[in-house]
């Protein structure tokens, strides 16, 4: 059954990402909607990002049925990866799936969220809303259910008590429509054992083109360690692409904020790819959306000649890690690449580590 009580009250915390894991957690692609007219690349590519992982860290695949079959096809067999049986209607488990956390000294836990689909955009997701009660059941892990609608690329955390968030999306009615933002602050606080939500976009949209999820943060800007920020900005140097508002107000808005501890961010400009169409659609490609592991950043590229300055960028950023770059053109069409695709489980219990 789910807690009554908050993590937060408990002694609970959620880890920053950069923070050492004891797996990851995916959701093998099935779903043709998704990718209308090109799914076909898409098992590949999601394999390839899985083996890459396993190469530093555990990973648990979901999946049923004919997905089931192809995910050991592709995967199966692979030294560090895990198939589990288990349906889902998508492979976001970024949104679906659970929060893990961790105790100085109590087992860890999870927090299972509502999902609706980025505000009922995608019916079905009852399978997918059902992910993390079967994750706690499949790892013994208690449960917390604050009965709040909430996805993962919704929210940024410096794991030092500061969390990073959009009022576009998180006070969409299409959310938690009798919720306000003291409230839900008050929820992420208690349920992940931060001090502070720092919100975004009060008045703008905060989306950039191809966004459908009401502008998750992943896309727009990331914590590198407690107090850096990198964040998507139009460049100056470039005269002859459009500018897009919304990215100088992000700078803006950013360079006003402080941490927990009242201290200002460190906020790095990370560029924008080439617009990235196809069927005339404009895709929401953003090099944002990398995914941070033991040992490894991968990051999507786009065929484009930002790709190499933006992996030179990270190594800058992480010069303990990997920098791993794969190639996301067939998998952004399903509006989301690395970062949404996957879920960090943190270790049981904190040891100090620098990003």
């Amino acid at each position: 059954m789910p807690e009554k009580q908050t993590p937060k009250s408990l002694g609970y915390r959620w880890p920053a990402e950069w923070e050492p894991h004891e797996a990851t957690w995916l959701s093998w692609p099935h779903n043709r909607d998704s990718w209308p007219g090109k799914f076909t690349p898409v098992p590949e590519v999601f394999a390839r990002f899985a083996r890459t992982i396993a190469a530093f860290e555990p990973v648990h695949i979901l999946a049923s049925g004919a997905a089931l079959e192809q995910a050991e096809q592709f995967v199966g067999g692979t030294a560090n990866i895990l198939l589990h049986e288990k349906g889902t209607n998508d492979c976001w488990i970024r949104d679906h799936g659970p929060w893990f956390l961790q105790h100085a000294h109590e087992p860890a836990a999870l927090v299972d969220w509502g999902y609706n689909a980025w505000g009922n955009k995608y019916p079905p997701f009852d399978l997918d809303n059902a992910v993390p009660e079967y994750v706690a059941l499949e790892l013994g892990m208690r449960r917390f259910s604050p009965g709040l609608v909430m996805e993962g690329g919704s929210i940024e955390n410096n794991g030092q008590g500061t969390l990073l968030v959009t009022s576009q999306c998180l006070l969409n009615p299409n959310r938690n429509p009798d919720l306000s933002r003291s409230e839900i602050s008050r929820m992420l606080s208690e349920y992940t054992g931060a001090d502070r939500v720092l919100w975004l976009f009060a008045a703008e949209d905060g989306s950039i083109p191809g966004d459908d999820t009401d502008a998750h943060i992943d896309q727009l800007a990331r914590f590198v360690t407690g107090d850096t920020l990198v964040a998507v900005a139009n460049d100056p140097a470039e005269q002859g692409r459009a500018r897009l508002p919304l990215l100088d107000t992000l700078q803006t808005q950013l360079k006003s904020l402080s941490d927990a501890q009242g201290q200002p961010f460190t906020v790095i400009p990370l560029p924008l790819p080439n617009p990235v169409f196809y069927e005339d659609q404009q895709l929401p490609a953003s090099y944002a959306n990398f995914y941070i592991g033991n040992g490894f950043l991968i990051y999507p590229t786009f065929r484009c000649a930002r790709d190499a300055s933006t992996g030179k960028l990270l190594k800058d950023l992480f010069p303990g890690r990997e920098i791993i770059g794969l190639d996301a053109v067939d998998l952004v069409w399903g509006l989301g690449a690395f970062h949404c695709a996957s879920m960090q489980q943190g270790l049981a219990h904190p040891r100090p580590v620098s990003a």
